[in-house]
């Protein structure tokens, strides 16, 4: 039996869908890209999203549309993927990043507050597997330390203290004290490339929460400017009949959605609530069989919040790297394809290279070294997941 760690899962609906948008003659940034905008508004209970070409490009485009740059500071978790933290090397501010609280995948609140100074402009909260931040003791943490904030523009001027942005790559559907990932944070980007829950291959989207004093228009607007080039007109304005002239008003970017991935989502986005109940029902499955004395997990589901069941975040208790490897190598050996969430970035040469060392996040490192992501995606059978289950306990109990 070979059971592959994230397929992604496409049905007719999908293909069906990308095949009408073939066939229209408009497969760039278009009218699906639109209608996908529109349908994840709705879904995330904001009054706008922009589609972009990654979660990678939401977040850099967020932090330039704040006009984070050279001489501020962006802090963000130790524990994430590199994008986190390359989008404000990318703007030119400085990174800082911050240990997860002990036996916690979320950074440390209380280390989050301590690593805020008159330079700090925003703060990057990691989603990790699904599973949102505390939101409002992050938010607590900014408007305590409102004083310290020096706004530089009329955007940061309107917001009034540190900008919170969700790094929701894993979160999309998520829900925290009742509102859904994309309405709580200040900003939110979300990643649709193809191993998370919602595909459009490669894509990502920005939304935001209504800023009072900004038009939310005006946003949209720039974050268009932005991804394509600082061009005055998009491709589907100048469609009509005399308008082919534009303006460049800066040099921009170029990190736009097309409309085939768009009408990849659109099709996923009518599945979706079928998505994230089957990933609920494996994680469910996972928790009752494997949680005991040699086995934790982060916990996807409680009172106040639901996680979007993205990724199986396994720990081998008291066990170390070598342990874990060894681990993965048996599962591989019985056609099991597991991974590892993540590396801590101190851990990786580019940080090293900017000067971190992770003996300075031993919480990180701790849940590193025996963490195993397990297979968790909605191609899996029952009978696969019994599979997964039986190998692994045969595997830690030699």
């Amino acid at each position: 039996m070979y059971i592959p760690f994230s397929p992604p899962d496409i049905t007719q609906l999908e293909i069906d869908e990308v095949v009408d948008t073939l066939k229209s003659g408009w497969i760039t940034t278009g009218p699906k890209t639109k209608l996908f905008e529109k349908q994840i508004a709705e879904y995330c209970n904001t009054s706008k999203a922009v589609c972009l070409n990654s979660a990678t490009a939401a977040m850099e485009m967020t932090l330039r549309l704040l006009g984070i740059g050279p001489g501020d500071e962006v802090i963000t978790s130790a524990y994430t993927y590199s994008a986190s933290a390359s989008v404000i090397y990318h703007v030119g501010a400085k990174i800082v990043l911050v240990d997860t609280a002990k036996d916690s995948f979320h950074i440390d609140y209380e280390k989050l507050e301590q690593a805020i100074t008159e330079k700090t402009k925003a703060i990057i909260a990691v989603d990790i597997a699904g599973v949102m931040c505390d939101y409002d003791k992050i938010f607590k943490i900014v408007e305590d330390k409102k004083y310290l904030f020096k706004p530089t523009n009329k955007l940061q001027e309107a917001i009034g203290r540190i900008i919170v942005i969700a790094d929701a790559a894993h979160s999309f559907g998520a829900i925290y004290k009742g509102r859904k990932s994309g309405e709580v944070a200040d900003f939110t980007s979300f990643s649709f490339h193809a191993v998370k829950n919602l595909t459009t291959a490669e894509g990502g989207a920005v939304t935001w929460r209504d800023i009072e004093g900004i038009d939310n228009e005006y946003i949209y607007k720039q974050l268009m400017l932005l991804s394509l080039h600082g061009q005055s007109k998009d491709a589907l304005a100048k469609t009509k009949p005399g308008a082919w002239e534009y303006d460049i008003l800066y040099p921009a970017y170029k990190c736009n959605m097309t409309d085939i991935m768009a009408s990849l989502g659109l099709a996923q986005l009518k599945r979706y609530s079928k998505i994230l109940e089957r990933r609920r029902e494996i994680i469910e499955m996972y928790d009752k069989a494997l949680l005991n004395d040699k086995i934790t997990a982060l916990r996807h589901y409680g009172d106040d919040f639901s996680s979007s069941g993205h990724l199986y975040l396994a720990r081998l208790i008291g066990k170390d790297e070598d342990y874990r490897n060894w681990v993965i190598e048996k599962m591989a050996e019985k056609g099991i394809a597991t991974n590892v969430h993540y590396k801590p970035l101190p851990m990786l040469t580019a940080y090293k290279n900017l000067g971190f060392d992770i003996k300075d996040y031993p919480n990180a490192y701790e849940m590193y070294r025996n963490e195993i992501t397990l297979p968790l995606n909605t191609l899996l059978t029952n009978e696969q997941i019994e599979y997964v289950i039986n190998i692994l306990k045969l595997i830690i109990q030699q």
